[in-house]
């Protein structure tokens, strides 16, 4: 197998399900100097983006996998030392035939493995090898832009382009896109790709239905009227939050998954709490929000946005949710019909709160409301469960909150 001398930085494994992670970002560039603890790397899982910290000291001797390219957990992404030090890397065993130290290595931990053209010093990682296979490619044939001459991800598909394959690793033919003077072409990023696999796949696996309910949030606000000047006021989403929680608790089939032919009822009822970015979407999760008040669910959501956006969550932040909240009322939106986060049953979408006008006892006045969409999985939850679950958060906001916000 393949050594290295000083301090190995390897793919960190971002959750118990996680085996590889895609590399989107290096803060730093070989030769440069890094401390311990310094964020080094940017990596995209399917749970998390996350900016990953130096384990070590030294200088960044060399990247051994490309912004783009995809590293199992554990291998080896880079090498820190001292000044002046060379990565040495130790030859693999010549009696075993390269075919089988390729297979090895390319599915195991350390993930590199050398180059069979001529010239052996180009080290190239499991995605190049996967590629140089499923497109036929002589790899001697391409001329290596990475660290030392290495073969990359990018020489390899512009090699495909040059060579007019139309295939697309899964063997179906890409359609070919009409692009006009002046359009701007860019590849997908990491996150977008997979937001992009998510909402396709959860349309094909769940049956969507959608229910929309107008909420009167006069009492919630009243609520939040009567707070103290010193206490921080909780949004209005803490409060939504916290009706659903109890909601959740008495109808749990829409906290539930469905597994094949079973339906697993979740004892924990975590709630994901999409956020979006610059980037793209994420969904980090508020851990037994039912056991929590409004004021610490309000802490939870605040705190798990802040590190979203400064890409700061750690894997027990985005695993386990059992239901989700979106809130596109925060940029506008009047009410959504919002796709299911799988393998959860339901997500409930809060569209914008404004004054509107409407009758109460026979008179047009102005009462702050706003359209909550369920949208479901009508394999497990039926229309008349879902309009219950509904009325249930609607009836917590209206009425049911006690005087602390709390029920």
């Amino acid at each position: 197998g393949v050594r290295l001398m000083s301090n190995d930085v390897l793919m960190p494994q971002m959750g118990e399900s996680i085996v590889e992670g895609t590399v989107v970002r290096w803060m730093k560039r070989v030769g440069e100097t890094v401390d311990r603890d310094e964020p080094l790397f940017e990596i995209s899982t399917d749970k998390v983006d996350a900016e990953i910290p130096s384990p070590a000291a030294g200088v960044l001797l060399q990247i051994r996998v490309e912004v783009g390219e995809t590293a199992p957990v554990n291998s080896v992404v880079a090498v820190i030392g001292e000044r002046g030090e060379v990565a040495q890397m130790l030859p693999v065993p010549s009696d075993r035939p390269l075919d089988e130290v390729v297979q090895s290595a390319g599915s195991g931990p350390e993930g590199l493995v050398p180059d069979a053209a001529p010239n052996a010093s180009r080290w190239l990682s499991p995605v190049v090898r996967r590629l140089a296979l499923e497109h036929n490619i002589d790899l001697s044939a391409i001329v290596g832009t990475g660290d030392g001459g290495r073969v990359t991800k990018s020489d390899v598909l512009a090699y495909v382009g040059a060579q007019g394959e139309r295939r697309s690793s899964s063997g179906r033919t890409q359609a070919v896109r009409a692009i006009a003077a002046g359009d701007r072409v860019e590849p997908m990023s990491s996150m977008r790709q997979r937001i992009a696999e998510r909402m396709v796949d959860s349309r094909r696996q769940s049956a969507h239905a959608h229910t929309v309910f107008e909420v009167d949030f006069t009492a919630v606000a009243a609520l939040r009227a009567a707070r103290p000047m010193e206490e921080p006021t909780p949004a209005y989403l803490a409060y939504i939050v916290k009706a659903a929680c109890d909601a959740l608790v008495a109808i749990p089939v829409v906290n539930a998954s469905v597994d094949g032919k079973q339906v697993i009822y979740h004892k924990r009822v975590n709630i994901g709490v999409a956020v979006a970015l610059d980037s793209g979407l994420i969904v980090p999760v508020v851990q037994q929000a039912d056991r929590l008040g409004v004021d610490e669910i309000d802490g939870a959501i605040k705190d798990l946005a802040s590190r979203a956006r400064s890409k700061q969550l750690s894997p027990e932040n985005v695993n386990g949710g059992t239901f989700t909240v979106t809130n596109p009322g925060g940029f506008g939106s009047l009410l959504g019909m919002p796709i299911i986060n799988q393998p959860q049953a339901a997500i409930l979408c809060v569209g914008v709160i404004e004054n509107r006008p409407v009758v109460v006892d026979g008179a047009v006045i102005a009462r702050l409301r706003a359209f909550l969409t369920l949208g479901f999985d009508h394999r497990l939850i039926d229309g008349a469960v879902a309009d219950q679950f509904v009325s249930h958060v609607k009836t917590t906001l209206e009425v049911g909150f006690g005087p602390s916000g709390d029920r």
